[in-house]
């Protein structure tokens, strides 16, 4: 009897050796040590709304002053991708082949065929940033009335959260798709709502604190997200580019390239989808990592061993 009572508590010791490891997820698992920021694009206003395609493309916009949606292939060559297309906050490719945006200036949420056609989803709402399902959910961020809202496959538009988060901006899901993680500008947390099998959001939660400025402690000023193929969560902030592991489990802070100007999108694009991109003020930079992005617009895969 004691030896399998001994048998039984070193098993579940090295079970829970196993479970904290798995989810210790430091930054040296990111970086790669003599890697730093290097532009990637340059003269715009406000560069914003990084995603990026199945071959690693990167796409974006320039809200403030830009007229298209413009491309990095990847040979790093800037070219304009769509044109006539002002006021983008956000940004993202769906399983369709298609380019789903928020023109935020026009109050728009809208589609562009491979060809560049534009087809609006809806109107008089203010979008800010968005995410697409495999399955055909788009999901957007109304900051400025504290709405989560979506588009279902079909079209119809619904409001899926209200007054939950403060000022809900950045958004992206977990790697399995299952999880809905909103940034808050407008205070200190990251929340998680569990998506439903019908479309709906629920089980809100603030699962991560952002880390805040000394001057502003209460308002850490969330913006775009990202995930990786392990689960880790990116997102944008007065303090940097933070990270967390899937569990919301705080496991960084990587410096903004320019401190100076805001950091406001992120995404991984390039070869293999391992270069970390970053908007930051009216320039875009990389970085290579030891991760990868995840990709929506694929089938949702399990999430990898770091």
């Amino acid at each position: 009897m004691k030896h399998q009572c001994l048998l039984a508590f070193i098993s579940g010791f090295l079970l829970w050796v196993g479970n904290a490891n798995s989810q210790d997820m430091p930054l040296s698992q990111v970086l790669i040590e003599g890697e730093g920021w290097e532009v990637a694009a340059e003269g715009f206003d406000f560069a914003d709304g990084l995603c990026t395609d199945a071959d690693g493309n990167l796409y974006f916009s320039d809200v403030k002053g830009g007229t298209a949606v413009y491309k990095v292939d990847l040979e790093g060559t800037m070219s304009e991708f769509i044109s006539d297309a002002p006021g983008i906050s956000g940004l993202q490719w769906g399983s369709d082949g298609r380019l789903y945006a928020c023109v935020a200036r026009e109050q728009r949420v809208v589609v562009f065929d491979p060809e560049g056609a534009e087809t609006e989803l809806v109107n008089e709402v203010r979008p800010n940033d968005l995410v697409v399902t495999h399955d055909g959910n788009l999901y957007f961020t109304m900051t400025p009335t504290q709405e989560i809202r979506r588009i279902d496959p079909e079209g119809k538009m619904s409001i899926v959260s209200e007054g939950v988060v403060t000022k809900p901006n950045g958004i992206t899901l977990s790697r399995d798709q299952g999880t809905l993680a909103v940034s808050d500008h407008g205070g200190k947390f990251v929340w998680a709502f569990r998506v439903e099998e019908d479309g709906t959001l629920g089980h809100p939660g603030n699962y991560m604190e952002m880390r805040t400025p000394v001057a502003d402690p209460e308002i850490a000023r969330g913006d775009g997200m990202a995930t990786d193929v392990h689960g880790r969560y990116y997102v944008t902030t007065a303090e940097g580019l933070q990270m967390f592991d899937p569990t919301g489990r705080m496991g960084g802070v990587i410096a903004t390239p320019d401190p100076e100007s805001m950091l406001v999108s992120v995404c991984f694009a390039g070869p293999d989808h391992a270069y970390l991109y970053v908007a930051n003020g009216g320039k875009i930079y990389r970085r290579k990592t030891k991760t990868s992005g995840a990709l929506f617009f694929q089938k949702p895969k399990p999430a990898e061993a770091p």
